[in-house]
C-alpha cells in the first residue's frame, strides 16, 4: 500500500513538471513565431529557454550589455540563490532531456505545429496562441512573459549564435563535464 502511495506521488509530480516545462516551452514558442518564420532550431529553443530558466545568467549579459530589467521581471532573492529546474551540460552546452516529450506532446495537443523544412521549426498554432495569451496574463507566468519578451527583444539570434555567446560569455556555465547538472 505505501509503495503504491509513493508511486502515485512521484507519478503526480511527474505530471506537474511536465506541465511547467509545457507552458515555459509554449510561451517561448508563441513569443518567437512570427509571421514567415517560427522558432528556428532546438539549439536556439536550448539556449533561449536556459537564460530562462536561469535568470541570473541573463543578468549577467545584460549587464555587461548595459540593458536595465523591465519593472517586475528582475531576479527574485529566491532565484539569485537558487534554480527553479536545472539543465544538463551536454554536447552543444546546455540541454534538458525534456524536450522532445515536451514539444511532442505540445504537438499532439494542436499548441504547436513543426515547420515544413528539413530543420527544426516549431511554430504556435491559433489555439496555441490562445492558450500562450492566456497563461502569459497568469500571476504564475507573467514574469517568464516579460522575460520572453527581453529575449525576443535582445538575443533573437541564430542557435549558434546563441551557444557561442554562451561559452564565450558564461563559460561558468559549460566548464564542466557532459551531463552534469549546471
Amino acid at each position: 500500500m505505501a509503495t503504491t502511495r509513493l508511486r502515485e506521488r512521484a507519478r503526480r509530480q511527474e505530471q506537474q513538471e511536465a506541465h511547467y516545462h509545457e507552458a515555459r516551452v509554449l510561451l517561448l514558442i508563441d513569443r518567437f513565431t512570427g509571421p514567415k518564420r517560427g522558432l528556428d532550431g532546438l539549439t536556439k529553443l536550448a539556449k533561449l529557454d536556459f537564460l530562462l530558466r536561469y535568470p541570473v545568467m541573463l543578468e549577467r549579459l545584460l549587464v555587461e550589455d548595459g540593458i536595465a530589467w523591465p519593472a517586475g521581471a528582475e531576479p527574485t532573492s529566491a532565484e539569485r540563490l537558487s534554480v527553479e529546474s536545472r539543465m544538463t551540460r551536454y554536447k552543444y552546452g546546455p540541454w534538458d532531456h525534456r524536450y522532445y516529450p515536451v514539444l511532442g506532446s505540445l504537438a499532439a495537443r494542436d499548441l504547436i505545429a513543426y515547420g515544413a523544412t528539413d530543420r527544426a521549426e516549431f511554430r504556435i498554432t491559433a489555439s496555441g496562441a490562445v492558450a500562450a495569451a492566456m497563461l502569459s496574463e497568469t500571476d504564475e507566468w507573467v514574469v517568464v512573459a516579460k522575460r520572453i519578451a527581453i529575449l525576443k527583444k535582445h538575443f533573437n539570434k541564430s542557435g549558434t549564435t546563441l551557444k557561442t555567446l554562451i561559452y564565450n560569455r558564461l563559460p561558468d556555465a559549460v566548464d564542466r563535464p557532459w551531463r552534469t547538472e549546471i
